[in-house]
């Protein structure tokens, strides 16, 4: 048990996460104050393909999540279907303060689930809480949502970081945890030599089916989508 053990602390995690939502409700902010605490408050529309990797430390085990940012797409609804390609976690974003982005939630999450597997983990975050006294969308509506279509939900504040980090490592906890469950599910299919030292475990569903192939043949190096 102990060499497995060893051999386990060695491997990294690699998932993919993207923000998707309505232009200008605070993506790419969100992405600058959870990967290098900043904060632009004069931003501009993202041009061209942006991400951040960022390691966290889950039960012990590196885990590094690779978060896209739309890349300005969102304002001529053209997000392509390679942005969303390998995804495993999602942040559906809104703005508190702007009823309209809150609107377009059903439009986004169905986006995310044509591109994506529907076990993709997701989850509703309604960003700019700093702009209290400017809020058309309710705590409650909300959460509301997020009950009926089974998402995570949180508020977040990316000009004072309020639940910025939470809600990152919400999802990227939650794929871990699905990943885990899969791996000790499989745990007598393995043999000594599907172990290796320093391997990366990418979790992605670029094809469902090829996918699932993958994840019965050798659960801890491909785990499908959750």
């Amino acid at each position: 048990m102990d060499s497995v053990t060893e051999e386990e602390k060695s491997e990294d995690y690699l998932f993919k996460i993207v923000l998707v939502g309505d232009s200008a409700v605070g993506k790419s902010n969100l992405l600058a104050r959870f990967a290098r605490d900043e904060f632009y408050p004069n931003s501009k529309s993202t041009i061209g393909v942006e991400f951040q990797t960022q390691k966290m430390d889950i039960n012990g085990k590196e885990v590094k999540a690779q978060i896209w940012d739309t890349a300005g797409q969102e304002r001529f609804r053209a997000v392509t279907s390679a942005y969303y390609r390998g995804a495993v976690g999602a942040l559906l974003v809104y703005d508190i303060s702007r009823r309209q982005t809150f609107d377009s939630i059903g439009r986004w999450l169905n986006e995310l689930h044509t591109h994506c597997d529907m076990n993709v983990v997701t989850i509703l975050v309604g960003n700019k809480t700093d702009l209290k006294d400017a809020r058309e969308v309710s705590t409650a509506e909300g959460r509301a949502l997020a009950e009926a279509q089974g998402l995570f939900f949180m508020e977040t504040s990316a000009l004072d970081s309020s639940n910025v980090a939470a809600a990152f490592e919400t999802v990227v906890k939650e794929i871990y945890n699905i990943l885990s469950r899969k791996v000790m599910v499989s745990q007598d299919l393995k043999t000594s030599s599907s172990i290796g030292s320093g391997k990366t475990v990418v979790l992605q569903a670029e094809d469902k089916q090829e996918a699932e192939a993958d994840a019965e043949a050798a659960p801890k190096q491909q785990g499908g989508c959750c």
